[in-house]
């Protein structure tokens, strides 16, 4: 059972891309239900040839395999096998191969999560009682065959042992993820719009280049994304630089007059006054000058030593903290100029988008204490709604799980550091379109709650090995499943009968299409309002009618949640 797949720097103790031999000794093992112990062997001989070849070996054998993969050069430069005994084997694999074993009898979860639709390629993730992960990670196919291994294997399949001590009943947790979604929960639009390319986009024009349709263009763009080719054309109007009922020679006549604008703004950064300059270097353009060198430099378009649009990336923070010194600069700001620049290529029209980004994006990179509290106020608010589960684990953990730290990052860079580049611009997207919510990133949170965060609740895992569960995700979630479940969730969110007042500015800001069709919510009461009697947004509290308790019982029965939610 051969497949081949590329290895990450995180699999190898000495932290690089090696090509790697992955030897499962114990597989044969599992029918006595003994554990298993992962060896990872680091080729030294391989690396030359792992630098040429991105493609490395897993294969399933017995420990005598092993010595297949030792092959020495003979006088002739022949690779021979040569015989030897348990000892010298053992000796010669620690000084030809890193080794790197992991004992599955010893680790708190083992999760295979599948990234293509085909299921057989994915990651493998290894998870240890003190929350270090080990992730295998499988390009080129192979662990669907690893999955109907362990599938097979008594360890993995039981759930409790009865000879193992009452502190350590619980076996390790075992299961797989597949990036489906059930019909019943995928939007019913799920499937109706394609990618919005060149074609499609200039449907959405008339002769005079306005947007026809704003709720239709916004709605294709929330279930479609849009194609790379025309981002740079579209994105302006989602960043409310262009108006949608602009014409082609309006829109150039605002470019021209914005960038004199952005001229000024530059001027008057270059005219400081020295001791202004000082100033204005210790608090904005130190920071600036660090993180700048240092964001997206894996994209061709930011890659190399002097690289101008390094420099126009700099630019634009600078100037923008000149714009708007209320904000000035906060680290994070780059992560989101610099795509946008990529896509637009032109320095005043980025800056602008990004003037447009900051002043109508309700996720921001240096938002005001009160503004992140409100998000997580939002966000906890829906999670008690649709993850009951997840949300009483929060609540179990007091003060500490309630402000969720391990989701400021998602909002405050927007998640721009948890999924690839792709997967993160198509996230931008469909929360850029405002469709039917103005939070939709809020849904993209609790999704990706609901389909990575079980680990989370069957382990208890605290405040700290929480935040360390959902970083070690970063890069490896599946950013189109997500995107889906998203989308389903504010589907249901929808069909609620009614909505706690705590929810209610989610739906008031969006306009015309939240609610298009004329049903509206009922707003029920969630009380906790301070300085007030009455509920601000006019929510009713439906107390249950107490009913005098039967014989033999303790009290009336507890009222039925108020707010069902499939899941």
């Amino acid at each position: 059972m051969k497949k081949r797949f590329s290895s990450q720097a995180k699999l190898s103790p000495c932290n690089r891309t090696d090509s790697l031999t992955c030897s499962f000794p114990s597989i044969w093992a599992a029918a006595s239900g003994k554990a298993c112990s992962v060896v990872c062997h680091v080729s030294k001989l391989g690396r030359r040839a792992a630098r040429s070849s991105p493609h490395t070996t897993c294969s399933a054998s017995s420990p005598s395999s092993s010595d297949a993969n030792l092959r020495f050069p003979d006088s002739n430069g022949l690779l021979q096998t040569p015989r030897w005994d348990e000892p010298q084997r053992g000796c010669a694999l620690e000084q030809i191969y890193g080794v790197f074993r992991v004992d599955l009898g010893h680790m708190r979860s083992l999760r295979l999560f599948f990234s293509d639709e085909a299921c057989t390629s994915g990651q493998l993730v290894v998870a240890s009682r003190e929350s270090q992960y080990k992730i295998f990670h499988f390009h080129h196919g192979g662990l669907d065959k690893l999955s109907e291994v362990f599938q097979q294997w008594k360890f993995c399949t039981e759930t409790h042992l009865r000879d193992q001590v009452t502190d350590e009943r619980t076996c390790m947790q075992f299961s797989i993820r597949r990036p489906k979604l059930p019909s019943s929960e995928t939007h019913p639009e799920e499937s109706l719009y394609r990618r919005l390319d060149v074609s499609a986009w200039l449907n959405h024009l008339n002769d005079l280049g306005q947007v026809e349709e704003e709720y239709k263009l916004r709605q294709a763009i929330f279930f479609g994304g849009i194609d790379v080719s025309i981002r740079g054309e579209v994105w302006p109007f989602l960043l409310h630089y262009y108006s949608h009922e602009s014409t082609s020679e309006e829109r150039e006549a605002l470019r021209e007059q914005k960038r004199k604008e952005y001229a000024a703004i530059q001027q008057k950064r270059l005219s400081m006054t020295p001791e202004e300059q000082r100033a204005f270097w210790r608090s904005v353009q130190f920071t600036v000058d660090k993180d700048v060198v240092r964001t997206d430099r894996n994209n061709q378009f930011f890659r190399g030593e002097d690289n101008p649009n390094v420099e126009s990336m700099r630019r634009i923070l600078l100037n923008y903290a000149v714009y708007n010194p209320a904000i000035g600069y906060s680290q994070g700001m780059s992560d989101l100029v610099a795509p946008i620049l990529a896509e637009v290529l032109d320095e005043s029209d980025t800056f602008w988008c990004f003037v447009g980004l900051m002043q109508n994006t309700i996720f921001v990179s240096s938002p005001r204490d009160e503004d992140m509290e409100r998000q997580l106020l939002y966000l906890r608010e829906l999670l008690r709604l649709t993850h009951q589960r997840f949300y009483q684990h929060l609540v179990s953990l007091g003060e500490d799980g309630l402000q969720m730290l391990f989701c400021h990052r998602w909002l405050l860079l927007c998640f721009k550091r948890e999924f690839p580049e792709a997967e993160a611009l198509r996230i931008w997207e469909a929360c850029w379109a405002h469709y039917q919510t103005d939070y939709f990133h809020l849904f993209i949170c609790v999704a990706i709650v609901a389909i990575y965060g079980d680990d989370v609740i069957e382990q208890q895992l605290a405040t700290d090995q929480m935040l360390l569960h959902f970083g070690n995700l970063a890069m490896h979630m599946n950013g189109e499943l997500v995107l889906r479940k998203a989308r389903s969730l504010l589907y249901q969110f929808r069909l609620l009968p009614r909505i706690p007042c705590s929810l209610h500015d989610l739906c008031k800001l969006c306009g015309t299409g939240m609610w298009d069709s004329g049903y509206m919510p009922a707003v029920e009461c969630a009380g906790h309002h301070p300085g007030s009697e009455n509920c601000p947004y006019g929510g009713t509290m439906e107390m249950p009618s107490p009913k005098p308790p039967r014989e033999g019982k303790k009290g009336p029965k507890a009222p039925r949640e108020a707010f069902g939610f499939r899941r």
